[in-house]
């Protein structure tokens, strides 16, 4: 099966290089047409020029696609709703977003200022959140559309002086997963991306060894495959050095403790139990978790049947 996007039309928010640059040159490389965004910050999103968004552009061209600037920052929902009206003018339609755009300020949780705190959630959860508002009912109103969040391994899983960011990274993949279920019947499909990569984030935390495996173009296939006319619904998926994986938020088993006032005591000697993965599952909904846990609370004899019915 060979992913031909002709006909389609994309916006890719932090474009003007590391991942973003490789997301828009293979998106134009397939046929796409690409609106760049770069707001042309420093990392940690102070300052703005139109130069690295243009330079994307340019690329672009000279390799025979179509694409057009854009320096709007993704942090003003008027500034994200004009860019994808700059779109839809253009090219008649938006079919792809790549919510990709975002900035830095680690510090430790102790030592960190909480504005540098807001500013990270406004960049990558509330900069996501504007970008796909802007592009959700042109695309329910199309019947199709196809919209990729950027999580990262920090949110997941957690990183030293990452809080800030890691915040901001799991609260996307709460965000993916509830749109994911809103937009289907719409076929809008919504993922996450996990992405390993040597870009001017990781410049400083990641050996040079260890960041020439991870070339940006490397993730870039992930992106495509979660963008595409057959991607898949609802996924977090993982990618570097031409690796890829699926992380997955599961549900164990667990125990059952009741309610009785020596609760806490059994859920506290129970916890190498409640933590055993054996027979995990993994909820398609929030709702699923209520659902087992009721339906537990009812084998015990501690609900009446009739209570469930």
């Amino acid at each position: 099966m060979t992913i031909d996007l002709k006909g389609r039309v994309a916006i890719v928010t932090g474009a003007g290089g590391g991942l973003g640059r490789a997301h828009a040159l293979l998106l134009a490389k397939r046929g796409a047409r690409v609106l760049v965004n770069d707001l042309g910050g420093a990392r940690d999103g102070k300052g703005g020029s139109n130069a690295a968004a243009d330079a994307v552009v340019e690329e672009i061209h000279a390799a025979g696609g179509k694409a057009m600037p854009n320096s709007a920052s993704v942090t003003d929902a008027g500034q994200a709703a004009a860019m994808v009206a700059q779109a839809i003018d253009q090219w008649g339609r938006v079919d792809i977003l790549v919510n990709n755009a975002g900035i830095l300020r680690d510090r430790t949780f102790a030592k960190m200022d909480l504005e540098d705190f807001r500013t990270v959630i406004e960049v990558h959860l509330m900069g996501s959140v504007n970008c796909t508002k802007a592009v959700w009912e042109p695309m329910r109103a199309q019947g199709h559309g196809r919209i990729l969040m950027t999580t990262s391994s920090s949110g997941l899983y957690g990183n030293f002086g990452q809080s800030n960011y890691g915040a901001a990274k799991m609260g996307l993949v709460g965000l993916m997963k509830t749109l994911a279920q809103e937009g289907a019947k719409y076929n809008v499909h919504v993922n996450c991306l996990a992405p390993s990569a040597a870009t001017r984030m990781t410049a400083d935390i990641m050996a040079e060894e260890q960041l020439a495996a991870l070339d940006p173009a490397s993730v870039a296939p992930a992106m495509l495959a979660l963008v595409c006319d057959q991607a898949p619904n609802g996924m977090i998926m993982c990618a570097g050095a031409g690796s890829f994986e699926c992380a997955h938020i599961t549900l164990t088993q667990g125990l059952y403790a009741g309610t009785g006032d020596d609760a806490a005591e059994q859920v506290l000697a129970g916890l190498d139990r409640i933590r055993d993965r054996s027979d995990e599952r993994v909820p398609l909904t929030g709702l699923e978790q209520s659902l087992f846990e009721v339906g537990r609370a009812r084998n015990s004899g501690a609900v009446p049947i009739s209570a469930m019915e």
